[in-house]
Formats: C-alpha cells, structure tokens, sequence
C-alpha cells in the first residue's frame, strides 16, 4: 500500500532540487540551533506549569514568536527535497498542523497565564511563525 508512496517522484528527484535541499536542510538545522541559543536560560521541551522562564522577544524573535518551529519546518521542507517521495511531502504538512496544535492549544495559553500582558503586546506586534502573520487581535 506505501510502496508507491516510498518512491521518489521522479519529475522532483533532480540534482537541482536535491543541492536546493542540501541548503535549505542546513539552514533549517542551524537556525533552529541559533534561536534555541538565542532563549538562553528560557529554553525547554514542553510546557511545565511550576516553571517560570524570561519572555524573550530580541533577535529573531523580534521578527516571529516560534522561530525554532519555522526553521523546523525549513528543515523539513530541505529533506522532503533530498527525498522527494509522496510519503515525505505529505509529512512536511502533517508536521506544520502539529506545530499549530502545539503552539495555539498548548504554549500560547501557557504563555498568556504567566507571562499576561507582555506577552499579549508582543503577541499582537509579531507574527507567529511569519513576520506579520498570526499577530494576536
């Protein structure tokens, strides 16, 4: 049932597309790793209601509220390239629903408990994924 899904789509699997890859699948990888460094001491897996961290909103995060998830996605997007199947194009879309769910259902609420006004005012001047898009009303 998969196989078809598992072999490259040949009109996508070019050497082209695959340096394309190559570029955007280190790009994703090192800005993911520069905007978790970028938290410092407010980086974590996972929401933990007894922890409270810094709301960090310079650099990258100036421009979008979940910098590591949109170069995630970068990432993501490079190796689906490097491995032009229908099964990993199809994965790139279930990964940016599962950020979505993550971020709306899970972390913005959290943020808004206990970070409240600040982050609420960075919230609606930064995009959240994308620079101006996903400002909070």
């Amino acid at each position: 049932m998969l196989a078809g899904a598992l072999e490259p789509i040949a009109g996508l699997d070019t050497t082209a597309l695959h340096a394309a890859g190559c570029v955007l699948a280190a790009t994703g990888i090192a800005g993911t790793f520069a905007a978790q460094m970028a938290m410092g001491a407010s980086w974590r897996i996972g929401v933990d209601e007894s922890e409270r961290t810094e709301l960090v909103t310079g650099g990258v995060f100036s421009h979008c509220r979940n910098p590591i998830y949109t170069f995630m996605v970068i990432a993501w997007i490079g190796f689906a390239m490097l491995v032009p199947t229908w099964l990993s194009i199809a994965s790139i879309g279930v990964g940016v629903i599962a950020f979505q769910v993550q971020v709306r259902w899970v972390e913005e609420p959290f943020l808004i408990r206990t970070q409240g006004a600040p982050y609420l005012a960075w919230a609606r001047r930064v995009g959240r994924f994308l620079p101006g898009l996903g400002r909070l009303g």
